[in-house]
């Protein structure tokens, strides 16, 4: 199969016009565009008849087809689909590392907890915290700003309220729809409700004191401390490709039981698949294209799953005083174990 070659979207191409009750396709050179092959390859690309500014790719080869603007404003991309598989296999082979590297990225948080200021340390810290345990997008200020849907760096103080000692994070999230997300974490609870109620600042939540003025925590400042806690080249978006694997790992290990035939076995990874996409806020389709690593769902279609891990008892981390994080270690070891090669 040819490769695909990359291309520049504020170039030239082939532009979309209504005719009718449906479009046609000009080029650049801004005659109609008639031969069946290309006008196949447009048609396939599915591109919603809401798009505005619609930019389509003049080469079949092109990593992307088409662009345009959607009907909340936001520029959306058509990738090639060789392309995406390429991207995708290997933002799941870098899972391999990013898991190799949670124990050490987590003592250094652990660490980093420590203490009573509320400084870009400790804020910074706890961002990640909240990464590691809440299925949390890093969020956009364009989007906040823009469109009023939020992330984890530009989520509000109004979103936030305390079930006892549970965080109840209530914010319309990707897309304008309601998130509601439950962390019970007494480091983060504790540093969470600081800022909730601290004076001075906007109403971002996440913010650090710097000398006497209130500091809004960034994407850019959140990646970089993980990334040099984590010693690895890796990005937030890491941590929600990881815990959407492991969970599916969870979810089809707690199933296996009943993979009695290839019909069961596509029925167990349909409702596996629907179960994490509902903890990402994401569509199932979605979920599985761009969350869930593809070899985990091998391995369960071979037989293979995490149920002997997860009935093997827990050995408690002496320095960890939640039995959960015992309990993610063991499946973080069993996970690795399924998806890395050799």
């Amino acid at each position: 199969m040819a490769r695909t070659r990359r291309v520049d979207c504020s170039g030239p191409g082939i532009a979309r016009l209504r005719r009718g009750r449906g479009f046609s396709y000009v080029g650049a050179d801004g005659e109609r565009i008639e031969d069946d092959a290309t006008v196949d390859r447009i048609r396939a690309l599915a591109i919603p008849p809401a798009w505005t500014e619609v930019w389509i790719c003049s080469d079949p080869l092109g990593h992307i087809q088409a662009t345009g603007v959607d009907a909340a404003g936001r520029k959306q991309y058509r990738y090639h689909d060789g392309w995406r598989r390429r991207r995708d296999a290997a933002k799941f082979d870098a899972m391999v590392a990013f898991a190799r590297a949670l124990p050490a990225l987590r003592r250094r948080v652990r660490d980093d907890l420590r203490g009573d200021a509320l400084d870009r340390t400790r804020v910074l810290a706890c961002c990640v915290r909240l990464l590691d345990v809440g299925f949390f997008r890093i969020g956009s200020e364009d989007y906040a700003e823009q469109n009023e849907t939020y992330g984890l760096t530009t989520l509000l103080r109004r979103h936030v309220r305390f079930d006892g000692d549970v965080i109840v994070f209530d914010y319309p999230a990707k897309d304008g729809l309601r998130r509601v997300q439950q962390v019970l974490d007494d480091d983060a609870a504790e540093i969470v409700h600081a800022l909730r109620r601290r004076r001075g600042g906007g109403p971002e939540l996440l913010a650090y004191k710097q000398r006497r003025r209130w500091v809004d925590v960034k994407a850019d400042e959140v990646n970089e401390y993980l990334k040099d806690a984590a010693g690895g080249d890796f990005t937030a978006k890491d941590f929600r490709t990881w815990n959407a694997t492991a969970l599916m790992a969870v979810e089809l290990a707690v199933r296996a039981a009943d993979a009695g035939s290839r019909a069961s076995r596509r029925r167990i990874v349909t409702a596996s698949v629907r179960a994490v996409a509902v903890f990402l806020g994401n569509t199932p389709a979605v979920c599985r294209r761009s969350y869930v690593d593809p070899r985990v769902i091998d391995r369960f279609q071979s037989g293979l799953t995490l149920a002997a891990a997860l009935a093997a008892p827990a050995e408690p981390d002496p320095d960890e005083p939640a039995e959960v994080r015992a309990v993610d270690e063991r499946v973080r070891h069993a996970v690795l174990d399924l998806i890395a090669d050799g």
